[in-house]
């Protein structure tokens, strides 16, 4: 178990760093654009927000099944 937590940082500070970015770039967008524009434009970086986090959940799941090498299998 304790060997699992370790290779769970590595995709969860990615996540992290990607979604922290993604949220910046959607508040830079409303601040500079008219409220209109930055929420349509925004709506982007606000979906692909929530693809990461999905991606990172799937992963954690993956890693705590066992399946730590997901190319091994290709």
């Amino acid at each position: 178990m304790r060997s699992h937590r370790k290779k769970m940082i590595a995709p969860i500070v990615v996540s992290v760093i990607i979604v922290l970015y993604y949220i910046v770039y959607f508040a830079f967008l409303i601040s500079f654009l008219d409220l209109i524009w930055g929420l349509i434009l925004g709506i982007i970086p606000l979906v692909l927000a929530i693809a990461m986090i999905a991606v990172c959940v799937e992963r954690i799941k993956e890693i705590r099944k066992g399946e730590e090498d997901d190319l091994g299998k290709y």
